[in-house]
């Protein structure tokens, strides 16, 4: 490019800060850029000419600022000053925060506190997903797995949904799925990262005794107008980013399912996958009863207002509708009378928020953030032909208080602290008119929590250490509770790396079911607090232990882990066995280790394999002769495979995963037929067939004028259409004999999508 091109690139516009160009970039280019604040600090720049390749921009960035722009690869560039302060910064700045970058694909990083870093933005491509949702990539993460397929049901290294801690722009969430748990409740088109834990994580984060899973919306304000359309054979959604003044930004997204107004083949996989086995499909069914003119739809609703204030004081306002609404008719002819009534299910997560964001000086800065999230589900179920009416209502009203303090006075050096005050009210109704049963219970807990941690890095940025710890003060129980947290890495022999991680965590929220029809079968589970009696705290401990490898794009990991969780019920499991109407308490231990060799072949192949196994057992003194039996997730092996292509603008993705099957409980040989119960063998004493499916995604970009690109893709999801069997049990029939039951997995889904940039 001639130096008149690049002179007249210069003056597209005023001038801006640095840090706002930079910014604009890394979504533009797809990049990170790595420097010391002071490197940057007051510097300005023009914004670089959008139709300009990276090579350019970084041109133009170095003639006005004076600083050299060194690309790394495909995606990091280093920011430096003087060749002596070079290698300072990319010590100091790249390696303290990036171990791993492309991890599976692009957009997904490890960093080198053992935590992921997922850049929706930036992200490649996943067999299977043709669009970047947040909680189904993280199922393609070592140790991370769903068994029945869904969002709403993710397992951590062994541990339940509810055991996981999603937030939303700081914001606890209570709903994770739409589709009732076959779509992400995030729109993946308005979030900036996710960052995701699994260990070793850091002091400032309560609850979530299994995994954290941190959204994060952008934060900072660009000064540029941004839009997106989009639609697939499920919803359609849209997204804008205004800038209102030079100090204020709004962003808004939207999106809603196509279900109610069209039928699609992905539709009609998702609705016979969800609705299988729940009080909708059952009376269609019942020779007495049908239902007809089912209505299902879904939105969500995503707004950020951001306000500069002045240089050093930030405020960000946001707001999150997450909903879910089912309703269908069952009728019946009852003496010669038709009749008809309507049954309905509604689930909504209403989250909203205020933080206040305050730079001190460049080495100190505090947030302030002050939230509700209100978590609903309402079922009203008609059984027509008993002419019973039943009401069931859970409601959470989770109010926090927060403020966050960081302090870094070098960069090997970093200190962080805080205080959290929450209070969670969860209230359960169940109201039935035929017998007249009513019931209301409510509970409510505060916590006061402080806590602290320090980060220290090596001068050659080799060590990392970051050690801390929570304490937390639950007032209704008079209750202290300590939790350490470490997070220990060491580089040696150049590529290979050390890592060691530990905690100590506790939780005062969880899910139970009481019978398997509640909420009409569909949203079983409902959340109940902690009341240190029959539903203890629960706590647990974890340690790790891994070495990784890394070289010419080759990456070798093996990560060992125990977890001892205590203080779980037996009702918060799922038990379809003879143990689904028992209260206990007990606790559970797994072991295991996870393995990923991934090989990247320059930036258009990269090929990747895991495995992972593990024992993981119960133990309740009062069940099973207080003898451990195996977990409900006890999978023990794990495999999968994966493979993506990327060349300019094309994008393709084959994955297989299998596993072997999850434990099931069958009915004793001996069984009484006459005695009108099921007599069980060993609790979860036999599996499931192994499950295997296979998946494909494709996605290509294409330009259709000076200001608008479209990106199409096509995914099939069990490309050979595989009847897994994910989930079985037995009940008894009206001749009292024994009938099992088989859930299902998804069969070949085909999905499409068309979206538009802006």
């Amino acid at each position: 490019m001639n130096v008149a091109i690049l002179k007249a690139q210069t003056i597209q516009k005023e001038k801006q800060p640095l840090l706002t160009i930079l910014k604009l970039l890394e979504v533009r280019y797809g990049i990170s850029f790595s420097y010391a604040d002071q490197t940057i600090k007051d510097k300005t720049s023009s914004l670089p000419h959008s139709e300009g390749s990276l090579d350019d921009a970084l041109k133009v960035l170095k003639t006005e600022t004076q600083l050299d722009f060194e690309l790394l690869d495909s995606r990091f560039v280093v920011i430096k000053k003087t060749p002596r302060v070079e290698m300072i910064t990319f010590n100091t700045q790249l390696l303290e925060k990036v171990v791993i970058s492309n991890y599976l694909t692009s957009g997904i990083t490890k960093l080198n506190d053992g935590s992921l870093t997922i850049t929706p933005k930036t992200f490649g491509i996943l067999p299977g997903l043709i669009e970047p949702d947040v909680l189904q990539t993280i199922q393609a993460l070592p140790g991370v797995l769903s068994s029945d397929e869904t969002v709403s049901n993710i397992n951590v290294r062994g541990g339940t949904h509810d055991q996981n801690l999603l937030l939303w722009d700081g914001i606890k969430m209570y709903q994770s799925g739409h589709f009732f748990g076959l779509i992400s409740a995030f729109n993946p088109y308005t979030t900036k990262r996710v960052n995701v834990y699994k260990n070793g994580t850091s002091a400032k984060y309560g609850d979530g005794i299994s995994s954290i899973i941190d959204i994060q919306l952008p934060n900072d304000i660009d000064n540029e107008f941004k839009a997106g359309l989009g639609f697939n054979l499920i919803n359609t959604d849209g997204f804008v980013k205004i800038p209102l003044t030079n100090k204020t930004e709004l962003q808004l997204s939207t999106r809603r399912s196509v279900t109610d107004l069209i039928s699609t083949p992905t539709y009609n996989q998702y609705f016979k996958r969800v609705f299988q086995d729940s009080d909708l499909t059952n009376s269609k069914n019942n020779r007495n009863s049908i239902s007809q003119n089912e209505q299902f739809y879904f939105y969500d609703i995503n707004i950020k207002l951001l306000y500069d204030i002045t240089n050093k004081d930030r405020i960000r306002i946001h707001s999150l509708n997450v909903n879910n609404k089912l309703n269908y008719d069952e009728q019946a002819t009852i003496n010669d009378k038709n009749e008809s009534l309507n049954s309905k299910l509604s689930q909504q997560n209403l989250a909203t928020g205020i933080t206040y964001i305050r730079d001190w000086s460049s080495e100190l800065s505090t947030t302030s953030q002050v939230s509700i999230s209100n978590y609903d589900l309402d079922a009203t179920n008609y059984d027509i032909t008993n002419n019973q009416r039943l009401i069931q209502e859970n409601e959470v009203y989770d109010t926090s208080a927060k403020i966050d303090i960081n302090y870094t006075p070098k960069y090997q050096f970093k200190m962080n602290a805080g205080y959290q005050f929450s209070e969670v009210g969860i209230s359960n109704l169940e109201d039935v008119n035929n017998p007249v049963f009513r019931s209301y219970i409510k509970e409510v807990i505060r916590n006061h929590a402080v806590y602290a941690e320090t980060n220290l890095l090596s001068n050659n940025a080799k060590t990392n250490l970051k050690i801390g710890g929570r304490l937390n003060h639950i007032s209704k129980f008079n209750l202290f509770l300590a939790e350490p947290r470490l997070s220990f890495s060491q580089r040696f022999l150049n590529y290979f790396r050390l890592e060691i991680l530990g905690e100590f965590k506790s939780q005062t929220t969880s899910q139970i079911i009481d019978l398997q029809n509640d909420f009409l079968g569909i949203e079983k589970r409902r959340w109940v607090l902690s009341n240190n009696k029959n539903i203890p705290i629960l706590k647990s401990k974890q340690a790790s232990i891994g070495i990784h490898y890394n070289k010419n794009k080759l990456l070798v990991s093996a990560e060992t882990y125990i977890k001892k969780v205590d203080g779980i019920t037996a009702r918060s499991q799922g038990f379809l066995n003879q143990y689904q109407f028992v209260k206990a308490i007990g606790s559970y231990e797994i072991t295991g280790i996870d393995v990923l060799i991934n090989k990247q072949f320059k930036d258009v192949v990269s090929t990747w394999v895991s495995y992972s196994f593990n024992t993981n057992d119960y133990t309740f003194n009062t069940l099973n002769n207080g003898k451990p039996f195996p977990n409900e997730s006890d999978i023990k092996h794990a495999i999968t495979f994966g493979s993506t292509y990327t060349y300019n603008n094309f994008k393709f993705a084959l994955g297989l995963n299998w596993h072997s099957g999850k434990p099931t409980t069958l009915p004793d040989r001996n069984d009484n037929p006459y005695d009108n119960e099921i007599t069980y063998s060993n609790p979860n004493g036999t599996n499931l067939k192994d499950y295997l499916r296979a998946d494909c995604s494709t996605t290509y970009k294409f330009n259709i004028c000076h200001t608008t690109r479209a990106t199409v893709g096509v995914s099939v999801w069990n490309i050979s259409n595989k009847k897994n069997i994910i989930n079985s049990y037995y009940t008894l029939d009206d001749e009292n004999q024994i009938t099992k039951v088989e859930n299902h997995s998804l069969g070949i889904t085909p999905n499409v999508s068309f979206r538009l940039h802006f």
